[in-house]
């Protein structure tokens, strides 16, 4: 690639100079409340939107469902009962175990998880290279809690 090609940071005026932590961290709450906006839009949270993905099509138990969302079994039943009000789980009570809730994602539950799906093409800009992009956030995010969460 010459010199014509490759991209100037001085084409981006001042924040060219910025720190790669201070770009990053603006760039993340830009995203952030496009984010929450358009899942405001569809009456998800954050948190309801990675229950939903995590439920998929099959009903499980909302311990475990908890425990793949890396959060307590407490603060999975909050995001459930906002989930449930909206139309878009059941929970009911297991009948081997009735200590337990089994969760299932409704009909108007994967709707919302669909219409979620395309959020992120309908919300963000293309970037010249998306998968990189991608490859490094997971490197950070992987280093950065490789210590926190051990599988």
């Amino acid at each position: 690639m010459d010199e014509s090609q490759e991209p100037q940071e001085a084409d981006h005026g001042p924040m060219g100079e910025w720190p790669t932590g201070r770009l990053l961290s603006t760039a993340s709450r830009l995203v952030e409340h496009a984010w929450l906006e358009a899942l405001d839009e569809l009456g998800l949270s954050h948190a309801g939107l990675i229950a939903l993905h995590l439920l998929g099509e099959e009903p499980t138990n909302q311990t475990d469902l908890a425990a793949r969302a890396r959060v307590e079994n407490q603060t999975m039943s909050r995001t459930l009962d906002r989930l449930e009000r909206e139309g878009y789980i059941l929970r009911e009570r297991d009948p081997r175990d009735r200590r337990r809730h089994i969760v299932t994602r409704t009909p108007e539950g994967a709707a919302a998880w669909q219409s979620a799906k395309t959020l992120e093409a309908d919300i963000f800009p293309d970037i010249s290279d998306a998968q990189g992009l991608r490859s490094a956030l997971l490197e950070l995010i992987h280093a950065g809690t490789a210590r926190r969460w051990q599988p």
